[in-house]
């Protein structure tokens, strides 16, 4: 049984514990949290901690915290002998490097609380500073998914960078036109076959290939029209984001 201390309790951290709870292989034994009012959820199900003197030890100390306090909490952990893992997609293996044996436990989705995930099919990108270290992370990955790989830190790094494209902004242009919508008084689940369709294509084509629009077709006076309809904060964005589609397949116009 592989016996895990999470430290964190936001959202990659809620839904790692329950992945792990999940899993036949693995018991999430304590939980961290510098807020008592944090480990409410996670009291009901196992031994939580204010206190990161207090620990027990453990195979893994998963830190899915946020950036800026990764090597901070790092240093306050000195056990020889579990393996201190981090879930950051932009901190790199050498944050840890305080420790003794450590490595990366990243998985590759965007995760709300309230929003279930399948998680075997997420993918989980590792890392270690050694060998043996690295197939015992694996183990753990394998145990709540089916896609594990080995991805070093430059890697993750533009992994990420392009996983804040895809994810990130794109929600937020989908906040963009429902707040579209929104002033025209229009229902902005008119637009989810749209937003579904176009995730659905990049199944069978790639992203180049599934781009259509008047960007695209450089059909000005629909552009005109949009920039002339558009407020001045979107309207930067619009022009913007033409101006790459149109930088990208420029050959083609």
């Amino acid at each position: 049984m592989i016996e895990v201390v999470i430290l964190g309790t936001g959202n990659v951290a809620f839904h790692l514990f329950n992945a792990f709870s999940e899993s036949e292989n693995i018991r999430v034994i304590q939980v961290y949290n510098h807020k008592q009012e944090s480990l409410k959820y996670f009291s009901s199900f196992t031994d939580t901690t204010t206190n990161i003197k207090n620990l027990k030890p453990a195979h893994f100390y998963l830190l899915a915290l946020k950036d800026d306090v990764i090597p901070e909490i790092a240093e306050q952990l000195r056990s020889d002998d579990g393996i201190v893992v981090h879930t950051s997609g932009a901190v790199g293996l050498n944050a840890l490097d305080s420790t003794t044996n450590f490595g990366v436990f990243y998985p590759l989705q965007t995760f709300s609380k309230n929003k279930a995930v399948d998680f075997t099919k997420i993918p989980v990108c590792i890392e270690a500073n050694t060998a043996k270290n690295l197939e015992k992370i694996r183990s753990l990955a394998s145990s709540i998914t089916k896609d594990v790989r080995e991805i070093d830190s430059e890697q993750r790094k533009a992994l990420h960078v392009a996983a804040v494209f895809v994810n990130n902004f794109s929600n937020h242009l989908y906040s963009i036109g429902a707040e579209i919508c929104a002033e025209n008084k229009i229902d902005f689940s008119i637009l989810k076959p749209l937003i579904a369709e176009t995730a659905s294509k990049i199944e069978s084509l790639n992203p180049q290939e599934a781009q259509t629009g008047p960007a695209l077709r450089n059909d000005q006076k629909t552009i005109e029209t949009h920039l002339a309809f558009l407020s001045k904060k979107h309207k930067d964005i619009y022009t913007l984001l033409t101006h790459s589609i149109q930088d990208l397949h420029g050959k083609k116009l």
